[in-house]
């Protein structure tokens, strides 16, 4: 046998290994490709308009089974569909201009890649009981704040330093710990740049899909990622992103608005019952 063909062979079979024993007992029926497909499907509509659409679909993978490192890699998978979707509608209907972005995506690239370089070495747990306190704030904010993100408003801070400040800062938050990204990104680009929901949403996919490729190659990196289920749900999130999207341009912040309080509140509560169950 040629060396190549041994060499391909020995790769293939060190992948096969990678396969966790999780999935010797998950058997894709055509009833749970229909029930996966359809949570991407309505994750993606709920990420695509407010962000959070990982509330969703991260429980489903861990209820048929996947192990939660799994479950996180593969819901990075299929979440990077749903920001892709949603970004390319938001841009293709002149919500957002890519190039107003750029310094932002060039940042939270950067600032992703050393969040999680560093969760590998520290502990993510030290910022968690900030989390929840800092959502609050942001959710009585916007809830009292009632036309805020209906109109554009005059900035409070110039472009640049705004994408390099929150890019890096909030990109490396993504890559380090991650829970609530969307939601700070959306109020910082509403309250400083005075954007109003609807661009604050576009621009803040947008950053959402370049953090979840950085946090997603390094769960691939790791073997952490189960693609048949994953991309099964990306298909969902494709359709997901692109009504999402249609329907948060079409609507504006009166659909936006309860949407995205909703979200920020359930993430205070799932953080606060994570911590509650761990005993931290």
């Amino acid at each position: 046998m040629d060396r190549p063909v041994i060499a391909a062979s020995a790769v293939v079979e060190k992948e096969c290994q990678r396969v966790p024993k999780a999935m010797e007992f998950i058997d894709l029926t055509s009833e749970l490709v229909a029930l996966l497909f359809c949570v991407g499907l309505i994750s993606g509509m709920v990420d695509a308009i407010a962000g959070g659409g990982g509330l969703i679909a991260l429980p489903a993978l861990l209820f048929i089974g996947l192990p939660p490192q799994m479950a996180l890699g593969t819901n990075k998978l299929q979440g990077t569909f749903g920001a892709l979707s949603a970004s390319y509608n938001f841009i293709r209907k002149r919500q957002v201009e890519l190039r107003q972005c750029r310094t932002g995506v060039i940042f939270t690239l950067i600032g992703a890649g050393a969040g999680a370089l560093l969760v590998q070495v520290l502990d993510a747990s030290i910022i968690e009981p900030l989390i929840p306190a800092l959502l609050f704030l942001v959710f009585l904010y916007t809830l009292f704040s009632r036309r805020l993100g209906y109109m554009d408003r005059a900035a409070r801070m110039q472009e640049t330093p705004f994408f390099i400040l929150f890019g890096f800062g909030l990109g490396f938050y993504d890559g380090f710990f991650g829970p609530g990204t969307g939601s700070f990104w959306a109020f910082a680009l509403m309250v400083l740049l005075g954007f109003n929901m609807v661009k604050a949403t576009g621009v803040t996919k947008i950053m959402n899909f370049v953090s979840n490729i950085v946090a997603l190659a390094m769960f691939i990196g790791g073997g952490n990622v189960v693609y048949s289920i994953g991309l099964i749900m990306a298909a969902g999130q494709l359709i997901g992103g692109r009504i999402g999207s249609s329907l948060a341009i079409r609507n504006g912040a009166q659909v936006i608005r309860p949407i995205y309080l909703s979200i920020v509140f359930l993430t205070i509560v799932r953080l606060l019952w994570t911590s509650l169950g761990t005993g931290n």
